[in-house]
């Protein structure tokens, strides 16, 4: 079902109250420049840049997984940034400079910031940006083109998330209902990224697993759980480990799932 852009927010709010299945909202669609306004490291390996400025100003994000991209320079540092096409597209220069997609883990528009957690590893183009950005730099963002909204009615979900898909997590759980039912299975290579801040829900389990070197355990677990009828799946994460989710009881659960990332892929875009 696709809704169209005219009024985001009560779109998607009117999904989540009474919508059926997923609804792709379409938001207005800008490009911002921002500045990094604060660091914090909240697990050893996840850092969270807070940006801010007016550029932000009349941003739209609505649901918990809406991403931004952001567009970095050329090695030689000339910026080839897209431009808007009217309100509802951006036109984007070809080849696309380099780019990363990352979830809005929140947004005040009162303040006018915005938190962005970057899972920091070797080699990547946005997590080395993220680990060497200084107070005060610049940020060039993209977006969120819209969003893929589901209802906040089903009986339960099911979250089946890796770290790059805890700020998704961790949002929906604050802005779903006080009495959401839910199974969150986290999977993750490190033990130490499962002490990532999550807000605590009384009718919410947290399962916590450590990948294993050569499988994920992820389609395991979640077909060991018991849930009810209709429940809701949101799995995301790396796109194979996350793969075999897309049968999981396909006939009797609605569910959306979206590979943030592919082991040996740069900036995989699903």
């Amino acid at each position: 079902m696709i809704i169209a852009r005219h009024d985001p927010r009560e779109r998607v709010a009117a999904h989540h109250r009474a919508g059926v299945g997923i609804a792709r909202i379409g938001y207005p669609i800008g490009i911002r420049r921002a500045t990094v306004a604060a660091r914090e490291y909240i697990t050893p390996k996840m850092l969270r840049l807070t940006i801010e400025g007016p550029d932000l100003e009349g941003f739209h994000s609505y649901q918990a997984d809406d991403h931004i991209k952001i567009v970095f320079a050329e090695r030689d540092g000339t910026r080839r940034d897209p431009v808007p096409n009217g309100e509802q597209s951006l036109d984007w220069p070809h080849p696309s400079p380099p780019n990363r997609k990352y979830t809005v883990r929140r947004y005040d528009p009162a303040t006018l910031q915005m938190d962005l957690d970057f899972v920091l590893h070797h080699g990547g183009l946005a997590s080395e940006w993220a680990g060497a950005v200084g107070i005060g730099e610049p940020v060039t963002i993209a977006g969120p083109a819209g969003a893929k909204a589901f209802p906040h009615t089903y009986a339960h979900y099911v979250f089946a998330v890796d770290a790059t898909a805890l700020p998704a997590a961790a949002r929906w759980l604050e802005e779903s209902p006080q009495d959401v039912s839910c199974d969150l299975v986290i999977e993750t290579v490190d033990p130490v990224e499962h002490s990532y801040p999550l807000p605590t829900r009384d009718r919410v389990r947290v399962h916590r697993i450590v990948r294993p070197p050569d499988r994920s355990l992820l389609m395991e677990t979640v077909d060991g759980l018991t849930v009810p009828d209709r429940t809701f799946l949101f799995a995301a994460g790396e796109a194979g480990d996350i793969k075999p989710l897309r049968s999981w009881r396909k006939a009797e659960v609605d569910s959306l799932i979206t590979g943030y990332w592919k082991r040996g892929v740069a900036g995989l875009d699903e």
